[in-house]
């Protein structure tokens, strides 16, 4: 099943929000369309954000009739900067939209309708790459899986948080693809239960054997040493290795380190922000009180409480054992063996 498909000139995108009870793709004809559609977390995931924003200036191109070559540029970058202020967090967004964005600066590009049409074949070329990022994710990350292991994952790194395929649960389905006996243990992740929702729901459509604990079963479970190794995705990965990824993240790899259980994270290079020295300087986002004082519509808080509800946290480097991305596996020292592999 696709995430996003581009079709008669328009984005369809699963809408996350229905899973896993209603299986429905919202039509994406605007940037604006676009930028709702990741502000509502109808898709998210750091590369699909990513994705889905460099077709959004694809739409932005496409709907942009006018043959002003100035007027052209100015209107696809205010496009990109409404794109941009979606959500702070996940530096996928920000790597395509700029990668989009240089094209309007190359030499010999004169006429409006090459500009369009570069546009768009990059929002496809990106769509391709990212499939292609996760397999061999998946390839170099099903090395660290044993046989009969069982792997705790927290939030959606799989299919429908990327292009397709999936960084974490890319790993998890290599493994699988391998004929390795796995299982995997997926954390509710509160307060909108992608785990839940989303995680659980593609692995049983893979027919990966797949368990559905609460988010504060971590630790029990680790003591009794019903958990092998966790794997998770991430949304932005600092200079030093530092991992911002879905709150409740942090906790897990705190567990991990107390039981001494390896706890690896899967991402393509496009969320490594070499610009960035540390976590300290990621932007945290903060979203809705309502997703915490109510869960699908009912209220179960009491009216007026004071909600903090921040969407990531911040997993310093030496909780992390290894990072797995589509160029290999990442071992500490991060500084130094990530500056090498952007050299």
């Amino acid at each position: 099943m696709n995430t996003m498909e581009w079709k008669d000139g328009s984005l369809l995108l699963l809408d996350q929000t229905r899973l896993p009870l209603e299986v429905k793709y919202v039509n994406c004809r605007s940037a604006q369309d676009v930028a709702d559609a990741i502000k509502t977390m109808k898709v998210r995931g750091a590369p699909a954000i990513g994705a889905a924003a460099a077709y959004g200036l694809a739409l932005a191109a496409l709907t942009n009739t006018g043959l002003d070559k100035q007027e052209f540029i100015n209107d696809i970058r205010e496009k990109a900067k409404i794109l941009a202020a979606t959500r702070p967090t996940a530096v996928n967004l920000f790597w395509a939209l700029d990668r989009m964005t240089d094209l309007l600066d190359r030499p010999g590009n004169d006429r409006v309708d090459r500009l369009r049409d570069l546009l768009i074949n990059e929002a496809h070329r990106i769509l391709i790459e990212d499939i292609e990022m996760n397999r061999n994710i998946g390839r170099f990350g099903s090395e660290l899986i044993p046989d009969q292991a069982s792997v705790l994952t927290h939030c959606n790194a799989g299919a429908l948080a990327t292009g397709g395929y999936g960084t974490a649960l890319g790993v998890i389905r290599t493994a699988h693809e391998q004929g390795k006996n796995i299982s995997v243990f997926a954390d509710e992740t509160r307060p909108l239960l992608q785990g839940a929702r989303l995680t659980a729901w593609e692995l049983m459509q893979d027919g990966i054997p797949v368990t559905l604990v609460t988010d504060n079963m971590a630790g029990y479970m680790m003591k009794r040493g019903m958990i092998d190794l966790a794997v998770v995705g991430a949304d932005r990965i600092t200079a030093n290795g530092d991992v911002a990824n879905k709150i409740g993240t942090y906790t897990v790899a705190v567990l991990c380190k107390e039981h001494k259980i390896p706890f690896y994270v899967a991402a393509p290079a496009s969320t490594i922000d070499m610009n960035l020295p540390s976590g300290e300087e990621i932007p945290i986002e903060e979203r809705e009180p309502s997703e915490v004082t109510a869960v699908f519509g009912k209220v179960v808080a009491p009216p007026g409480v004071k909600v903090f509800n921040p969407a990531f946290d911040i997993t310093p480097n030496g909780m992390v054992t290894a990072i797995i991305t589509d160029r290999g596996i990442i071992r500490p020292p991060y500084l130094e063996h990530l500056g090498k592999m952007f050299k």
